[in-house]
């Protein structure tokens, strides 16, 4: 158990404290740990504290990096491959990327677009397969891949993506036209195509991909 010693801070807090197993016998006459001086003790300790040099040069440089001036009128997008193909969805659907969980398999279901349920913290939600409702082409599976959380209204979903490249923005001039080699479920939620290092992607719009995934469920 931490010690206090005078006026000397400690982490007790963490411990014995508000965040630890609230024995301190000071805690019924505060109430709460910030209105401790022990803990304003350690408040004050720590903006007193010396900065290394290194510490300072590192900080120096930081602050005078120029400022990239984010351009006007760009749209964010979160890269992510499905199979062979390169896809994106608006950052604004996306609620978050998580590790691969078991798919619970629901009985009577022949459409291969709904694969089961999963749970993500807690919650059912409903697992779909993107590579199959868009008809990609088949690739090299991810060494690592991940659950996609999207969600526009109350629609939510989750999809395997073989792998998350992560945020984009680019500018309406950027995009071409959508090839006419796309199949249909593909050209009909692709409104066009950027190009992104060595990578074709696929800028997919989020209401035809909704309307998709939520005729499966029917």
């Amino acid at each position: 158990m931490t010690a206090i010693t005078g006026m000397r801070a400690t982490d007790c807090w963490k411990h014995i404290g508000i965040w630890g197993d609230r024995t301190c016998s000071e805690l019924p006459a505060h109430l709460h740990c910030r209105n401790c001086p022990v803990y304003s003790a350690g408040a004050a300790q720590l903006l007193e504290a010396e900065v290394s040099a290194d510490e300072l040069a590192r900080r120096a440089q930081h602050y005078a990096t120029p400022k990239i001036e984010e351009r006007v009128g760009t749209q964010a997008i979160v890269v992510f491959r499905l199979g062979a193909e390169w896809f994106s969805l608006p950052a604004a659907v996306w609620c978050e990327v998580a590790s691969p969980r078991p798919i619970h398999s629901l009985p009577h279901r022949r459409d291969k677009v709904v694969t089961g349920v999963v749970n993500v913290r807690g919650e059912l939600l409903v697992c779909v397969s993107l590579t199959t409702a868009l008809g990609a082409e088949p690739g090299p599976k991810g060494v690592a891949p991940r659950f996609a959380v999207i969600q526009r209204a109350s629609d939510r979903f989750v999809f395997t993506a073989d792998e998350i490249v992560g945020l984009h923005r680019y500018g309406v001039e950027e995009i071409t036209p959508t090839p006419a080699t796309l199949v249909h479920a593909q050209a009909a939620c692709t409104h066009g195509m950027l190009a992104l290092e060595n990578r074709s992607v696929g800028v997919l719009d989020a209401d035809r991909v909704f309307q998709i995934l939520n005729r499966s469920l029917a």
